[in-house]
């Protein structure tokens, strides 16, 4: 079987660990180039940007120098659904449509059997490569989660689980689809529309929802506002004395006041007795966020297995 699985999907398999390596390798010489930037370490300046000039300096050249590629790693976002549906949309589509499932489904290797070897194998294949590639992203952007953190939509959706997670529900969606439209291309385009709608609806919906957010409320400072360092903010604003939130309209007839008495605005606000306040998740709230998105995905991805364990053993013919 192992041999027979290597004939079959050796193409794909090449194909994206080339990829990935590619990849991974232009990440390895541009993060060491930015980590550079830091002789003590990201993790070290991430305390010390506002009272250490170098580590103030480092940040600053870091996206100076460093900001595009960043930008570039949105379109990494696509990665696991390109592993896991390329590997898993011919899985089945590709005996359906070559009508091979009558001579393999006919040999010495019960069907049931065979579909555990082939569905074992390439989701293997599917874990391994995003494991590999979102260890190295990781890596790389260890200095910009220094300074933005890692709630960030462009670092948890590339970071820590739910990569993985995401590549075995595209894995799940695209081997489903195969056994339903016994078509490889478009079992592909299925899974890549729904890999997109389900993370988008997680993103929006759900991932706030995860647990409640906090609330701060405290006097605006004098010296200006100070953020919730690597924290995931909701939402915030400022609000009266007696805590009536205020409008954008309030604000600014409130600015426009600071400008006609000629006053710094912070120092305005807090004569004022204007508070402000914070609603957010704190940052250590990543690894539980990671955990209940990433059970999600595979949950579902598990289902999805099921209805092809289900059309197999029906032989779907």
């Amino acid at each position: 079987m192992t041999w027979l699985i290597w004939r079959q999907h050796r193409t794909e398999v090449c194909v994206l660990g080339l990829l990935v390596g590619l990849f991974g390798i232009a990440l390895l010489v541009l993060g060491t180039q930015a980590h550079d930037l830091f002789p003590g370490g990201p993790a070290r300046c991430a305390g010390e940007a506002g009272v250490n000039e170098a580590c103030a300096a480092s940040f600053r050249r870091l996206d100076e120098e460093y900001g595009y590629v960043e930008n570039l790693l949105a379109a990494f976002y696509l990665v696991p659904v390109v592993v896991g549906a390329f590997l898993g949309a011919p899985l089945l589509a590709r005996e359906l449509e070559d009508g091979t499932w009558q001579l393999a489904w006919t040999q010495a290797v019960p069907r049931m059997r065979w579909l555990a070897a082939k569905l074992a194998a390439l989701a293997g294949v599917t874990v391994v490569l995003t494991g590999m590639f979102t260890a190295v992203l990781t890596w790389f952007r260890q200095p910009f989660d220094a300074w933005e953190g890692r709630f960030q939509y462009d670092a948890f959706d590339l970071e820590g689980l739910v990569p993985v997670a995401y590549a075995l529900f595209a894995f799940g969606v695209a081997t489903a689809a195969g056994a339903i439209l016994r078509r490889s291309l478009p079992a592909f385009g299925v899974a890549f529309g729904a890999f997109l709608a389900a993370r988008m609806t997680v993103a929006l919906l759900a991932r706030p929802a995860y647990a409640t957010p906090l609330t701060t409320m405290e006097p605006v400072p004098v010296g200006g506002s100070r953020d919730q360092v690597g924290s995931w903010v909701i939402e915030h604003g400022y609000a009266a004395a007696t805590g009536r939130r205020l409008s954008a309209t309030e604000y600014y007839e409130l600015e426009a006041a600071a400008n006609q008495a000629g006053t710094n605005l912070n120092q305005f606000l807090h004569a004022q007795g204007i508070q402000q306040f914070g609603v957010y998740h704190p940052a250590d709230r990543f690894w539980t966020f990671q955990f209940i998105e990433a059970a999600l995905f595979v949950a579902v991805a598990a289902v999805l297995i099921g209805v092809v364990v289900w059309r197999v053993r029906r032989r779907m013919i």
